[in-house]
């Protein structure tokens, strides 16, 4: 081996990167320590960029209609108000949802709670006696359902009793849960604040990346890196957009069959059903389990009603609404739509399945970018593989 100088200057490198492995192995506690530190220190700023690009897409759209149609795009006022106006506006909605949420879910979740125990002081007697009609025939089950002899009231005490009991251990933990809710308040705030510096400065933020990275990068790869930011930033738009619409359409569904076959709790099981929609795929059923507790105190029948009708929206939600509304939103076939999510699900819960289709979707156009670029030099048609007869 020729020892020139090119190759002693790498050999150097890899024996003092073999080091620092070695190092960082030795001492992996100390360093996932310090890494733990560090994440928590810039915790607050990842939140607050996460709370921007979701609060980006509606600020978008306000200042895109508002403020840029053509009696107000030409005026100086007008586009130095644009920017702050809509951020305003954007966190106002938000805020008015979430209100408007709380008071139509809060009320009815309430009175649901309060005549719980009454329905279930009904409810129990008449599914033991039921049972026993059932099953009379069979004289084992009928003395094992006779031999039950379920006292309502006792369990209710007991109930009590269980929760009285552990109000001092609440009690206990109490200052420990005010030093956590402060923390998160405080996290929160900052995130905020940062989120909202990001939105009002977020052109003079990416030209000052995009120096930096021209600055330390190779030309073609800070366009390839900008391309594919671009294309990121795009698809989880696009997603969060398609998500919030197929929740809403979902949502509504609910509320006017539920209406109209005059099942109990309509408002407040279709909202809860919109809200856990936005967990891909298999969010509603959440909200299908929920509702089906709540509607089967009152009837069960149109608890099972209410199964069956769920079943049928389910089917008419999950092949025509959402692949057409979220798998064209982000340019993914279904197939993929459902593979990212049960992916995502098994990788990192509910989180996963609200990223992972973005990212498949970003991971689907550049490797079907790629593919297309090969077959182009290849001389090969697009659609099919086969090689195209040259002439």
């Amino acid at each position: 081996m020729n020892l020139d100088d090119k190759n002693i200057k790498q050999l150097r490198q890899l024996i003092l990167f073999t080091i620092v492995i070695l190092i960082a192995l030795w001492n992996y506690d100390i360093i996932f320590g310090w890494i733990g530190f560090a994440f928590g220190i810039i915790f607050p700023f990842l939140l607050g960029g996460a709370i921007a690009f979701v609060l980006n897409v509606p600020m978008n759209f306000l200042e895109e209609k508002i403020f840029r149609n053509k009696y107000l795009k030409d005026k100086k006022t007008a586009r130095k108000l644009a920017r702050p106006v809509s951020l305003v506006l954007t966190i106002a909605i938000v805020i008015g949802v979430v209100v408007l949420v709380m008071f139509i879910v809060i009320p009815e979740l309430t009175q649901t709670v309060l005549s719980l125990g009454r329905t279930i002081r009904a409810f129990v007697p008449d599914a033991q006696r039921f049972l026993e009609e059932l099953f009379k025939d069979n004289s084992e089950i009928s003395e094992w359902l006779e031999g039950l002899n379920l006292n309502v009231n006792q369990l209710v005490n007991q109930a009590v009793s269980f929760f009285q009991n552990g109000a001092g251990d609440m009690l206990n933990s109490t200052m420990s849960a005010i030093g956590s809710i402060v923390s998160g308040v405080t996290t929160f705030v900052i995130a905020f604040v940062f989120a909202c510096y990001v939105l009002l400065q977020k052109e003079k933020l990416r030209v000052q990346v995009t120096k930096v990275m021209y600055a330390y990068m190779p030309e073609k790869r800070v366009k390839w890196s900008l391309e594919v930011c671009s294309l990121t930033a795009k698809s989880f738009s696009s997603f969060l957009t398609g998500q919030c619409v197929e929740a809403l359409i979902l949502g509504t569904m609910f509320f006017i069959v539920m209406s109209v076959i005059n099942m109990p709790y309509a408002l407040l099981v279709a909202v809860l059903i919109a809200f856990t929609a936005l967990i891909p795929i298999f969010g509603a059923f959440i909200g299908c389990v929920v509702g089906a507790f709540l509607i089967l105190m009152v009837d069960p029948l149109k608890a099972l009603i209410f199964v069956i009708v769920f079943l049928v929206l389910q089917q008419i939600e999950g092949n025509l609404i959402y692949p057409k509304v979220v798998g064209a939103s982000v340019g993914l076939p279904s197939i993929w739509v459902l593979a990212a999510v049960t992916i995502g699900g098994n990788l990192m819960g509910v989180v996963g399945m609200l990223i992972f289709i973005p990212i498949v979707s970003v991971i689907y156009t550049l490797f079907r970018t790629s593919v297309y670029k090969r077959l182009k030099k290849q001389n090969r048609d697009l659609r099919t593989g086969a090689e195209i007869n040259k002439k």
